[in-house]
């Protein structure tokens, strides 16, 4: 929000306010990408060290990159590693009226083995274009993961879903947040399966999972194609982990 005197309000990673002297503010995106978790919410932890906000942020940017090569004007929800409350993160792409937002993460706790890679995607509830993008995405991770031919584990509901809290809305904040603009929270592959883990750890395995979110994305703009691996998701009653609030949140500098 621009002030007499030339300066800039906008919301900060921890859901402050900052005032700026200068800058240019950002007018729109295409695309916004959320790299989930950071600072000292690392997210999930693979049997090899490697921590799930550092490979989101990885794939996020190759995936910016791809999309800016293909024309897209792309935005990321962080671009180190810090802590972003989900409020930030939802508002970012609400209030750049992006074309799409794509919230990225990495999974643990599979019910079992599975023949292939076991991708997931949620979707906002109430709007066919998320629903429509989130089979995109599955569709584009499978088929770029399944080469791989590791020993994969999954959810026996693997696919492009939704998922709804108490109160009929959206279970995931970030989802619930960035309602307005079509927004998918990919769950690529399990960090918690050694063989994954050591497949995240490789560049190639982050370019992979980038080109199928990149493709995805892309196919959402420039096609009517309906996406698949839509299933029906078994109940789940567990509450929503920590993170992605105020407590304890420190900003960092501007």
């Amino acid at each position: 929000r621009g002030g007499d005197d030339g300066a800039w309000s906008g919301r900060t990673p921890c859901a402050g306010t900052a005032t700026l002297e200068d800058g240019t503010p950002l007018t729109g995106a295409h695309v916004v990408l959320d790299p989930g978790h950071g600072g000292d919410e690392p997210g999930a932890v693979g049997p090899n060290g490697l921590t799930e906000k550092d490979v989101n942020l990885v794939v996020a940017n190759e995936t910016k990159r791809l999309l800016e090569a293909a024309g897209a004007t792309v935005v990321l929800t962080r671009t180190d590693d810090y802590r972003v409350t989900l409020r930030t993160r939802g508002e970012i792409a609400t209030s750049l009226d992006a074309g799409v937002f794509v919230s990225v993460h990495h999974n643990v706790e599979p019910d079992g083995p599975w023949p292939t890679p076991g991708s997931e995607t949620y979707y906002q509830v109430a709007s066919e274009e998320s629903k429509r993008l989130a089979g995109l995405v599955w569709e584009e991770a499978v088929a770029a993961l399944s080469p791989y031919g590791v020993a994969w584990v999954a959810d026996t509901d693997a696919g492009a879903k939704y998922r709804l809290g108490g109160d009929g809305d959206d279970y995931y904040g970030v989802l619930r947040r960035s309602q307005g603009v079509p927004g998918v929270l990919a769950e690529l592959a399990f960090l918690s399966n050694p063989p994954e883990a050591e497949l995240l750890a490789t560049p190639e395995f982050q370019q992979a999972e980038a080109r199928a979110l990149a493709t995805a994305v892309l196919r959402w703009f420039s096609t009517d194609d309906p996406g698949t691996g839509f299933t029906e998701p078994y109940p789940r009653e567990s509450p929503a982990g920590p993170g992605g609030g105020t407590d304890g949140c420190i900003d960092p500098l501007l």
